[in-house]
């Protein structure tokens, strides 16, 4: 493979696994196109694929998602405490090898234009993709979710797709499709089931109410564990570390008296963002050598330099 594009769709979908597999079934009905992982969540009725692909495939291979996404997932029965807007909420894609951010930004544009042409599935262009500032966040994108958004975008044309017109797909709702660097999904479980304490830590550490860089934040109730969760993303772990963020969450949450159950990671994160990390101060949960992206890409290049298919992991 002498381009690797990764990307990353977020399905709202988490419990029902037969879905995802055909979803999973969909993305590898094409060439040079490889899944590195899958990891889905009932509590947020999530599931976030990581898959691979050449610059030439990778694109085609998202829309097959996409479409099937749209064939089996409806928003108007889903439930789920992390915020989204489509049936394939967000499609982002990051550059591995071979390519850089403006090829992304290409393959974005082109699969934002081509998911409404082929299934009239509105899409918003974000981060390095969009078209205007405001739109490069995609908490401003996804303001609303689907049950307000798809009422605002009728009347407000502020609130229009960069593709489609003023209706959302009516089971699918929109998409959000994006190029980007490296992005960490983190959790970070209290051991409380004060959801207030949990969206004012939130609000303490994120870059938009003037906490840490590069991170973005929530507070949401898992009430399956009984208890809530700081999630965040951080857009930039060279600048506000995994560590940085659980230490000021922990800090934070001792205060009022309340300590850190456990932490995880969603999705792979590269190994420069974990390697002088103590994983047992951070509680990690689901640590493994697995979730390390080079890792990953290692076992991929060495098997298919060898004429052969990596096993793919199970769903």
């Amino acid at each position: 493979m002498l381009t690797i594009v990764e990307c990353v769709p977020n399905f709202s979908e988490g419990e029902d696994r037969s879905k995802i597999e055909s979803i999973i079934q969909a993305l590898l009905a094409g060439p040079e196109v490889h899944l590195l992982g899958t990891q889905m969540d009932a509590g947020h009725n999530r599931t976030v694929v990581t898959f691979v692909g050449s610059r030439n495939t990778v694109g085609e291979a998202a829309l097959r998602t996409i479409g099937r996404a749209a064939e089996l997932i409806d928003l108007n029965d889903h439930r789920g405490v992390h915020p989204r807007m489509g049936a394939t909420d967000v499609v982002p894609f990051v550059p591995i090898k071979g390519v850089d951010l403006s090829d992304c930004v290409e393959i974005a544009h082109w699969v934002a234009q081509e998911a409404w042409r082929r299934f009239c599935i509105p899409t918003y262009l974000y981060e390095e993709a969009a078209r205007e500032p405001r739109r490069k966040n995609l908490a401003y994108v996804r303001r609303g979710q689907f049950e307000q958004l798809r009422e605002e975008v009728r009347r407000n044309p502020d609130r229009r797709p960069d593709f489609g017109g003023a209706d959302l797909h009516p089971t699918a709702g929109a998409t959000a499709v994006g190029a980007r660097k490296f992005l960490i999904a983190y959790n970070i479980n209290l051991k409380t089931s004060d959801l207030s304490l949990a969206k004012s830590i939130a609000r303490k550490i994120r870059a938009s109410d003037g906490g840490f860089p590069a991170v973005k934040a929530i507070g949401v109730e898992v009430r399956a564990l009984g208890l809530v969760q700081v999630s965040t993303n951080l857009t930039d772990f060279l600048t506000t570390s995994i560590g940085t963020v659980f230490d000021a969450v922990a800090k934070e949450a001792a205060l009022a008296g309340v300590s850190i159950e456990s932490s995880e990671l969603v999705g792979l994160v590269p190994r420069r963002a974990i390697e002088n990390t103590n994983v047992s101060h951070l509680k990690l949960q689901n640590f493994s050598p697995e979730l390390i992206l080079e890792n990953k890409l290692d076992q991929l290049l060495s098997t298919v330099s060898q004429g052969g298919l990596p096993e793919e992991p199970e769903v």
